[in-house]
């Protein structure tokens, strides 16, 4: 009975970790950056005639110690001009995802500048 209870608890873990866990995060860097507006608007025709649009960013991102890349990204709506995000990074300049901060958590170092 122990045995099962064991399985079952460990089970449950798993399935909550596994959904729960934003895998686009883990190991990755981050960056900041203000936006600044959009650069490009794609446009896709899905084959129910439906349009999907994706806001395409390119502009300069900082490290936590103010070092500035350059980085493009997409987001399925159009961002808040002003808004600072987190982007998590990958091979550099690769953004697998993001997620709005307020000034208080950029660092200062990227804040002063």
């Amino acid at each position: 009975m122990k045995k099962w209870i064991g399985i079952a608890i460990v089970s449950i873990v798993l399935i909550v970790g596994l959904t729960k866990v934003d895998w686009n995060r883990i190991g990755k860097d981050t960056l900041f950056v203000e936006i600044k507006g959009a650069t490009d608007i794609e446009e896709t025709t899905l084959e129910n005639g439906e349009v999907m649009k994706r806001y395409v960013y390119t502009q300069p991102a900082f490290t936590s110690e103010g070092k500035s890349k350059e980085v493009t990204f997409t987001a399925a709506k159009e961002l808040r001009e002003g808004a600072y995000l987190r982007l998590y990074v990958k091979d550099g300049d690769t953004v697998t995802s993001y997620e709005q901060v307020s000034r208080a958590d950029v660092p200062r170092s990227i804040t002063e500048k």
